[in-house]
């Protein structure tokens, strides 16, 4: 059983290999990471990235990655990011409680995608990426790059099987989708990431609302829950990198280049990475138990989602910017039919 005490003084003894420091030259530019991902889900989702990176890149420019919660709370990435204590940070806006407007849509914002190719199209085609510009740059963070994880389904220790069942639920997930499912009768709980799977062995939670069972198999959640609702509240997770805004305009341009381009093949990497995972698991996996909300029931759900767009949408002018794009975007999906929406 690991605690977070025993985790962070194993850090601080010995350094993992992916995170060991090469010996550098004079003159390398040198930079601290940290993502929003605990080790063994970091494998996946950014050290392939950077390690390309520091291949390439070679004499003139390493990144030193940090794991959760390894050099400052993941509720602390955007402040330190900000002051320069961390160069740059794989993250949600909502983990990471950046100040700016957009950061409720961070993470899983409620029925705002279906499918992980929402997300990069959102941000691509429909104008997401400009917002976020617009807001990063005016607090002094560069927002270099949006891409989709997985789903968002419950991992818990009873079976769900209405909503009824989740009432009183003690459930581990994102601020904005916990501010959401409490109307149902979810507890959100708010705990380190490393925390997690004691929690719930010692009953502290109930389940888990953070992610698609490719992610409960490779972090050992699966080893802690017995239950995997098919049911999800959003297709994909909208997750960045971003940089201080000194540091990346002190990088030369091909190393700026560079940089987004490793971000690109680690957008590539999840696709196909969580696509699959997520489809082998819920057929071969043998460690959960797979249930459903009838559609007629969830469809609850769905609808109540579209009346908190609109809660969100009141708050400011640039959330109501963000939602527009979002109930437009969903209403072309409808109408171009099948594959990109079923009805």
């Amino acid at each position: 059983m690991t605690t977070r005490r025993k985790f962070l003084k194993g850090a601080a003894m010995t350094a993992p290999a992916a995170l060991a420091a090469p010996a550098l030259a004079q003159g390398t530019i040198q930079w601290r990471m940290q993502t929003y991902a605990g080790a063994a889900l970091a494998e996946h989702v950014i050290d392939p990235a950077i390690k390309m990176f520091n291949t390439i890149a070679g004499d003139r420019m390493q990144i030193e990655l940090f794991y959760a919660d390894q050099l400052v709370p993941t509720g602390e990435l955007f402040q330190a990011m900000q002051r320069g204590t961390i160069d740059a940070v794989q993250s949600d806006d909502d983990s990471m409680a950046s100040p700016t407007e957009v950061t409720v849509f961070g993470g899983y914002f409620p029925f705002a995608s279906r499918y992980s190719l929402d997300v990069p199209v959102l941000f691509n085609q429909y104008g997401l990426n400009e917002i976020w510009d617009e807001e990063y740059s005016a607090v002094g963070v560069k927002h270099i790059s949006a891409g989709a994880w997985d789903p968002c389904h419950f991992a818990t220790k009873d079976p769900i099987r209405s909503l009824k069942d989740l009432e009183g639920k003690r459930v581990f997930t994102f601020p904005t989708a916990g501010r959401f499912l409490a109307q149902f009768g979810v507890v959100p709980v708010n705990l380190p990431w490393e925390d997690i799977e004691v929690a719930v062995q010692t009953g502290e939670l109930d389940g888990i609302a953070w992610s698609g069972i490719t992610e409960d198999y490779t972090v050992g959640w699966a080893d802690v829950t017995n239950y995997f609702l098919t049911n999800n509240i959003s297709g994909a997770w909208a997750g960045s990198f971003f940089a201080n805004m000194e540091r990346w305009n002190e990088l030369p341009e091909d190393l700026q280049t560079l940089f987004r381009v490793c971000c690109d093949q680690s957008h590539y990497y999840r696709q196909w990475w969580y696509w699959g995972g997520e489809a082998n698991l819920r057929v071969n996996g043998t460690k959960m138990e797979l249930t459903t909300i009838p559609d007629a029931e969830w469809q609850t759900v769905e609808d109540a989602a579209l009346v908190f767009w609109e809660e969100i949408a009141a708050e400011s002018e640039t959330k109501r910017r963000v939602v527009d794009i979002f109930k437009k975007y969903n209403a072309d999906m409808v109408k171009a039919g099948r594959p990109y929406r079923y009805t």
